[in-house]
């Protein structure tokens, strides 16, 4: 049977599919135009990237909380990496060197990442978290950095209100 299942591959669907609700929630909060209005959250590719990666590391952060969601973050950053793939391609990345770009998406969400969790720990580090890793170090006004700051709180509360379950599903609301 394993043979023919090599040559015809496998009749399961690939399980990082089921995270792609999930990431098309991610991707929509992320392009919320308040991050960009009031937020002044630089609206360029680096600008929406950051906060993919910002609203990602949230969900990852609320998923981490359950151990048995561990293989569903590997799906999720599976996932993501697939999109971030195809849009260096779409803007032009050759085949040669996406993978390098991939290399440094994924060490800029780890990042992020640790950065996020250390904040959501102790609020008091947020602003600085926002400034490095969202506005890269840019100087925004105190009312574009305390929206980033109140709008994130608000998505890791929604986020925590919400059992792994839905949020997995994509049928969480966040």
């Amino acid at each position: 049977m394993s043979l023919l299942k090599r040559l015809f591959g496998n009749a399961e669907p690939d399980p990082k599919l089921k995270l792609v609700p999930l990431y098309n929630q991610i991707v929509a909060e992320a392009r919320k135009p308040h991050w960009y209005i009031e937020g002044q959250v630089p609206d360029h590719i680096d600008g929406r990237f950051d906060m993919v990666a910002a609203i990602l590391s949230l969900v990852l952060l609320r998923l981490e909380e359950d151990p048995s969601r561990a293989q569903d973050m590997v799906h999720l950053t599976e996932v993501f990496v697939d999109d971030m793939d195809g849009q260096l391609r779409e803007v032009g990345i050759g085949d040669m060197i996406v993978g390098k770009h991939i290399g440094k998406i994924m060490s800029a969400v780890g990042g992020r990442l640790g950065a996020f969790r250390e904040a959501m720990a102790d609020h008091s580090k947020l602003d600085e978290a926002i400034s490095r890793n969202i506005y890269r170090g840019q100087n925004v006004d105190a009312a574009g950095l305390a929206h980033v700051h109140q709008g994130l709180l608000a998505t890791e509360r929604a986020l925590g209100s919400q059992l792994p379950d839905m949020i997995v599903e994509g049928s969480a609301k966040w």
